[in-house]
């Protein structure tokens, strides 16, 4: 028995005449002006919708070009300045810079400036309103460090409340200081439960824990 691949190759194509070439030749004309008819009143119907989306993406293109190449400029504007004003120990440059700019830079160059001047109100505003939480709670600690003196051990453990938490990277540092400040007061068992709380912390620094346990 002739299998199919077998049968089908003793087909024979049938050619097809030059009337039915003809044919075929006037279909694909026709069907070619159909189309063609089909995508002008297309256009025509939507031109206004087209030309609206193109100019829409040409837009956006453009705009996030310019944006890229824009916020690259900035940024290599914004080191330069910041590089000038520290090679000429321009504490005003540095606070203008920190005005001017945000994240941790402007944390940054607005400390620098308060270590060229010894500005405190430059620490306050970076207490009160710096960017990243290393440098707002970096400054509380000085401001203590300042003014503690001048502070009760209640209000200074208040004032750095807000770096009782291993989230802040003066976390252990705080807590000395608080422990610290009541001994000065004379108020050892609130000094205690700082320096216990330190002692008891596996992960206290060794320098920091060895320190509560010389309080202790």
């Amino acid at each position: 028995m002739a299998t199919m691949l077998e049968r089908n190759k003793n087909i024979k194509t049938s050619k097809k005449t030059h009337a039915e070439h003809m044919e075929d030749a006037l279909y694909r004309e026709v069907w070619e002006e159909v189309n063609n008819e089909k995508t002008m009143q297309f256009i025509k119907k939507y031109s206004k919708h087209i030309m609206a989306t193109a100019l829409v993406i040409l837009i956006v293109a453009t705009g996030f070009q310019i944006g890229v190449r824009t916020y690259h400029q900035n940024k290599l504007a914004t080191a330069a300045a910041y590089e000038t004003a520290v090679e000429n120990v321009d504490a005003n440059a540095l606070a203008a810079l920190a005005n001017n700019t945000s994240g941790a830079t402007a944390d940054l160059a607005l400390f620098q400036a308060y270590l060229l001047d010894g500005d405190i109100s430059k620490l306050e505003m970076l207490a009160n309103d710096g960017d990243t939480r290393d440098f707002r709670d970096l400054a509380r600690l000085h401001i203590v460090g300042m003014r503690g003196d001048e502070m009760s051990a209640a209000d200074v453990e208040k004032y750095l409340s807000d770096l009782n938490t291993k989230s802040s990277p003066f976390y252990y540092t705080a807590a000395i200081t608080i422990a610290q400040k009541y001994l000065s007061m004379g108020e050892r068992d609130n000094a205690n439960k700082w320096l216990d709380k330190i002692i008891n912390d596996a992960d206290a620094p060794s320098v920091i824990s060895a320190t509560a346990q010389g309080l202790r």
